[in-house]
């Protein structure tokens, strides 16, 4: 007996000794990592022996099995040697940081890696093949960086994998078929050097995972040669089968050849037709152009969309991904829309403009003025009119108006008696049978979900005193709508209805549409905003607003759109998404790294982020009210009044 329990001692001491230096070992690399990377102190107390309560590090069972530093302004290169006594790492996330050099070989020791986030940096090489040995892999994400090379068709050894993002990288060559991913639900290679024709699997992603390459093919609007379609067939088996297949890729090229001259022979003989028509119609009488609204309708496909003044539609981020500059549209009036004297259904040719608006233009000026597509949204399409005087307005042409003329006119009557500062203002409206106008103020710096989603060049980085005072803004002007009545609500609230003065002064729009337009128009766009108890679109509760405006607010903490929010878990959305990182003590990781630098006022963010989070409860009674929501964020507006100044950072994280 005494033997056994000497012996049943000797082995436990064995398992202590075995456990303990693991834990060690683990503590011995994350210091070297500190070390060997500038930047940001990491805020470790070292005088732990234990890493598992430093920030971002998580342990189980005696080991670090996960290690999150975004944003903390690490720089320089990771040497070899670190992640090899990392071995039981399951999520390692390092984005947005600036981390150079190629990836550390040791990291293919860490085989149990389920989650790789790295996206963000300065790495460069080609995409290592160790990283294909890793079979456990879920989700990987290396955009954003400087890696070079091909796409490896190897990536079909990852039979896990979830999410594959490799944009805005240097990656070359053609994109290689990955039908072996059948779990895959996140892929994006937009941004690369990328040619040739998009294999029919990934087909599914969208455009918007393939924007910015020499690719053609479904789902981009750019049809493939019969080369590229050929090139990405499969061999022939004898060299008979392949001179036939060249004799058909030649007959196919002129085929494509022949049909391009005459289409654009065609084009040229219209265009210098209607070139001439216009010549002869200035020449011979003094009529005003008239926007041809219906041919801009028809051209909105053709023309990048810009996300300004009014509307817009989001672009392709994650996490994030960019927006193109819209052209100039001066359309000349023709077969439909509105036109210079055409009467609406009183009989009288005019807009109708309010009492807050002084009526300084007319039906006749606003269609002869140049107009510039501004975007496609929930309501119908925005316009950029620029009137004569210089003045611009922005125009709304509505779309799946199903009421009478006597019902839209009350209903557009109690839009246009809402008078506060952060309301885009409704000047004026227009109907008829086929043509339903409205005209607001235009706002020069554009929507919300423009400054936060669209091309950040050249932008002032978007600091605390900027994003609160959008927060406290908005909030007051959907404050204002509820006060009006029970019953009155937004039902439309979202980044891109947030448009913004030259000082960055909150003005919420296209409030009281929701119930001018069928419901048709507008489930799929505010998917992300919308609140889990609304199934009618047009039927939203002020508490329901509120949901709309807790997403809105973890929108502008986060830099995430909620369309976008999933690239790092698995098929929720950006309130949930919040709330798990957040429970699970990483909130550095759910702000924007745009705000990481303002340490002075960590906790007035971390505040603004909890009521977004109550706002965004999943049951309308566990939500405040506007009011409620207005003065909380005042309160932290005053308390973090002077205390924004950014934490001094080195060169090359600016």
């Amino acid at each position: 007996m005494a033997a056994q329990f000497f012996f049943i001692a000797i082995l436990f001491l064995i398992l202590i000794q075995v456990t303990k230096p693991d834990l060690v070992n683990d503590r011995a690399a994350l210091l070297a990592l500190r070390s060997s990377v500038g930047g940001r102190t990491l805020l470790w107390n070292i005088s732990n022996q234990s890493p598992c309560s430093w920030a971002g590090v998580r342990c189980e069972q005696n080991r670090v099995t996960g290690l999150r530093l975004p944003g903390v302004a690490l720089s320089g290169e990771i040497p070899p040697g670190i992640f090899g006594n990392l071995t039981q790492l399951r999520t390692l996330s390092l984005r947005l940081n600036s981390l150079t050099g190629q990836l550390p070989s040791d990291l293919a020791l860490c085989e149990n890696l389920r989650n790789l986030y790295l996206q963000g940096n300065r790495f460069s090489g080609e995409i290592p093949e160790f990283l294909f040995g890793l079979h456990d892999l879920v989700r990987l994400n290396l955009g954003v960086n400087n890696f070079s090379g091909e796409i490896s068709a190897v990536f079909n050894n990852l039979t896990r994998l979830r999410t594959l993002l490799l944009d805005s990288n240097s990656l070359s060559g053609s994109v290689p078929d990955l039908s072996s991913l059948q779990n895959l639900n996140q892929f994006n290679v937009s941004n690369n050097l990328l040619n040739g024709s998009i294999p029919k699997g990934l087909q599914k992603y969208g455009s918007a995972a393939f924007l910015g390459n020499l690719l053609c093919g479904q789902p981009l609007d750019k049809a493939c040669p019969a080369t590229a379609v050929a090139g990405n067939a499969t061999e022939s088996a004898n060299p008979t089968d392949e001179n036939k297949q060249e004799k058909k890729k030649n007959r196919k090229l002129s085929g494509g050849a022949i049909a391009g001259i005459v289409i654009g022979s065609v084009l040229g003989f219209l265009l210098i037709i209607i070139i001439l028509m216009i010549l002869c119609r200035d020449n011979s009488s003094k009529k005003t152009r008239a926007i041809d609204i219906a041919s801009i309708k028809n051209q909105e496909l053709e023309i990048p969309r810009k996300k300004s003044g009014g509307e817009m539609e989001s672009g392709g981020h994650g996490n994030g991904y960019s927006v193109a500059e819209a052209a100039a549209a001066a359309m000349v009036g023709g077969g439909g829309g509105v036109k210079a004297g055409e009467t609406n259904g009183t009989g009288a040719n005019k807009l109708v403009f309010f009492g807050n608006a002084g009526r300084v233009f007319d039906l006749e000026d606003l269609l002869r003025a140049s107009a510039e597509v501004l975007g496609k949204g929930t309501f119908g399409t925005a316009y950029k009119a620029v009137l004569d005087g210089g003045n611009a307005v922005a125009v709304k042409r509505l779309k799946d108006v199903t009421i009478s003329e006597r019902e839209f006119k009350d209903k557009i009557e109690g839009v246009g008696a809402m008078d506060h500062q952060n309301l885009v203002p409704l000047r004026a409206y227009y109907f008829s049978r086929e043509e339903k106008l409205l005209v607001y103020d235009y706002m020069h710096m554009g929507s919300l979900s423009a400054l936060l989603h669209g091309n950040k060049a050249g932008r002032t980085p978007l600091n605390w005193d900027i994003r609160s005072g959008i927060a406290v803004g908005a909030a007051r002007g959907i404050e204002y709508l509820h006060s009006q009545g029970p019953n009155v609500c937004h039902g439309s609230i979202k980044s891109s209805n947030i448009l913004l003065t030259k000082s960055y002064e909150a003005r919420v729009s296209d409030y009281g549409l929701a119930h001018l337009v069928g419901p048709s128009s507008t489930p799929n766009r505010v998917a992300g905003y919308r609140a889990p108890e609304v199934t009618e679109p047009r039927k939203v509760s002020q508490k329901a607003d509120v949901y709309s405006f807790g997403v809105l607010l973890l929108e502008l903490l986060t830099g995430k759109a909620p369309t976008h929010s999933i690239l790092n878990e698995e098929g929720i959305d950006l309130p949930r998404w919040v709330q798990s990182v957040v429970g699970e003590e990483w909130t550095s990781e759910v702000f924007d790294i745009e705000l990481l630098r303002y340490q002075n006022v960590e906790e007035q963010m971390v505040q603004l982020l909890q009521l977004a989070v109550d706002c965004a409860a999943q049951y309308p009674d566990k939500r405040p009210s506007m009011s409620q929501v207005t003065r909380r964020i005042e309160e932290l507006r005053r308390s973090s009044l002077g205390e924004d100044q950014p934490v001094k950072v080195n060169d090359a994280d600016e």
